[in-house]
């Protein structure tokens, strides 16, 4: 692992050059929240779905790190509830996108190219995100610590040939994980990446009420890192900046994580699934 790619990672980590602004999609029919740059155009995009039992506030610490990045980061704020529908949240990303591309931002200082474009989610969002990809081409995909959704989105993976980043934790062959079929099903190029020390539910700020359910504690550690991850992958992805290709490669090592080959994982005795597993089970069977 070369110092370069080190210090790359830990500046990535840390908010970028941009004063970020905070915008309502609701001014255009959206539930949901945009952060950008204070001003630029024909910018990069990502459009984030939220996990189950939170909502988009509960990332805002990682959209914030996008726009100061340089990216418009937006995301919708439905499918709240302990049975969520999918296919909706999917919809509404798609949604998201074209309010993203078909307005003016801010005061009219920031836009958005049409052909840089993400999708991007975790948990149950990162599954509506790759069912968004199947029914809207885009540039990049960002599956953070997938969970199983309704329709499967490894079933829909095969078809779509956009480049993708999964990350998982160390729970990656949990009941919780679906990490590894959807990386297996991938019909483009695709790194799954295991973060050290993480587990599926450590990025989502401030839902500790689901402690008892099973549900993990924000990790400042794993959230730190993942930010740093998406935005050096999206960067190479989006905007084609070299510098940051290790990135978006499977032989790079990168520091707090391990490439992982889902072809060569060996299958071993599932896990008792927790509370909030159980949980998540009955809400997918009740759609």
């Amino acid at each position: 692992m070369s110092a370069s790619v080190k210090s790359l990672l830990s500046t990535l980590c840390t908010p970028g050059p941009h004063r970020v602004m905070r915008g309502n999609l609701g001014i255009a029919g959206q539930p949901g929240v945009v952060f950008t740059p204070e001003k630029g155009l024909n910018l990069p995009a990502v459009v984030f779905g939220h996990g189950w039992l939170a909502g988009v506030g509960n990332y805002r610490k990682l959209l914030e790190h996008l726009a100061s990045w340089g990216f418009v980061a937006a995301g919708p704020d439905t499918e709240r509830g302990p049975i969520p529908s999918h296919l909706n949240l999917a919809t509404d990303l798609v949604t998201t996108l074209d309010i993203c591309t078909g307005v003016r931002l801010g005061n009219g200082a920031v836009s958005v190219h049409p052909d840089k474009l993400a999708l991007a989610g975790h948990g149950m969002g990162a599954g509506a995100a790759v069912i968004a990809a199947a029914q809207r081409p885009v540039a990049a995909v960002a599956a953070l610590y997938p969970a199983p959704t309704a329709p499967s989105a490894e079933s829909l993976a095969p078809d779509i040939e956009s480049p993708a980043l999964i990350l998982a934790g160390d729970d990656i062959d949990s009941v919780g994980s679906n990490a590894i079929p959807l990386a297996a099903a991938w019909g483009g190029p695709m790194i799954l990446r295991a973060v050290d020390k993480a587990t599926h539910n450590g990025i989502v700020e401030g839902r500790r009420a689901l402690a008892a359910l099973g549900a993990a504690k924000y990790e400042t550690k794993t959230d730190r890192t993942t930010r740093g991850l998406l935005v050096g992958y999206l960067t190479y992805q989006l905007l084609g900046d070299k510098t940051y290709k290790p990135f978006a490669d499977p032989e790079a090592a990168l520091p707090h994580t391990r490439v992982v080959d889902p072809e060569a994982v060996d299958e071993e005795e599932p896990e008792k699934p927790s509370k909030l597993q159980l949980l998540q089970a009955v809400q997918m069977l009740r759609k």
